[in-house]
């Protein structure tokens, strides 16, 4: 019996192996369909995960509107993907120049975008600004430039392009946020402020356009760290504190990240949390546990102001 039992063992491994490339493979296809002929916006698409989402919906077929505010930078990604595309299976990106920061342009560039296909199948808002430092230190203008950036300008995006998709009665709407979102983290007070905001926002739009078929998702990571950038070593695990927020400030690759917009945008999904088990338990803690959340938040501060930095 136990020889025949180790005999099956690699004819079980080699069979499950096999389910779940043939799983692995009907998803990728699946994707594919999913988004073919579909026009797609990518706000940000310059940046390591714009970029990823470019190129994995470009593979995908759909027709892109890639938005930046550098048109080189811009060029150069369209060069890339136009570099290793199959002409016959994909569509020519179309380029847009836009600084969501500068909230005062976002509603003409709409139009432009618009403009490219005559409609708007799927919306990425993907850009997104970051400051750190003590509340007290950072200007009022500066907070002001951050909710720019990563509230008003995905928002007036948004409402510009949604009376297309309700009145086509269809459409996706994929915010990707940040695990700020759900709960503050100390010295970052105006980038979670905006995340709050812009989640509270997209969380309402979801309920108002689900009679219209118009599908809002949020994809939150903990961070998206940049393709060659991993954690140092150090001596994080020191503390509690240090652990914790090691873990947290891990992020995810923005490959990972791209794949699981993809994955949203073929199933639907209403909201994706993207991160490891700490930043999972630390959302519920918050919720569940606040005065325990907020306590060892607080240990955190007092350690960190009284061990000097670095530099």
């Amino acid at each position: 019996m136990g020889v025949t039992a180790v005999l099956m063992l690699p004819l079980l491994l080699l069979g499950i192996s096999g389910l779940l490339f043939i799983y692995q493979e009907v998803s990728r296809l699946w994707s594919k369909s999913v988004v073919q002929n579909k026009v797609v916006v990518i706000t940000d698409a310059i940046s390591g995960l714009g970029k990823e989402c470019a190129r994995v919906f470009h593979t995908g077929g759909a027709r892109l509107v890639l938005c930046g505010k550098n048109w080189e930078r811009l060029q150069s990604l369209y060069d890339a993907l136009i570099s290793v595309a199959d002409p016959s299976k994909t569509f020519t990106p179309k380029l847009v120049l836009l600084d969501l920061s500068d909230i005062s342009c976002v509603q003409d560039v709409a139009k432009e975008v618009l403009d490219c296909y005559g409609c708007v199948d799927i919306l990425i808002n993907n850009a997104s600004v970051k400051v750190k430092g003590p509340a007290h230190k950072i200007s009022l203008e500066l907070d002001k430039k951050i909710m720019d950036a990563n509230y008003f300008g995905p928002i007036i995006l948004t409402k510009a392009l949604l009376p297309n998709m309700i009145s086509r009665r269809t459409g996706q709407i994929v915010l990707v946020n940040n695990i700020q979102g759900k709960l503050g983290i100390p010295f970052r007070t105006a980038y979670a402020a905006s995340k709050h905001a812009a989640l509270g926002f997209f969380d309402c739009l979801r309920a108002e356009v689900e009679e219209y078929d118009v599908v809002v998702s949020t994809v939150s990571p903990t961070f998206i760290r940049s393709y060659h950038v991993d954690p140092g070593q150090g001596n994080w695990e020191a503390s509690i504190w240090k652990f914790f927020f090691r873990k947290l400030t891990y992020g995810a690759h923005p490959v990972d990240v791209a794949e699981e917009v993809m994955r949203t945008v073929r199933r639907k999904k209403q909201e994706v949390f993207l991160a490891n088990p700490i930043p999972k338990a630390a959302v519920y803690v918050r919720t569940l546990f606040p005065e325990l959340f907020f306590a060892v938040v607080a240990c955190g501060v007092k350690e960190k102001l009284s061990v000097p930095e670095e530099g």
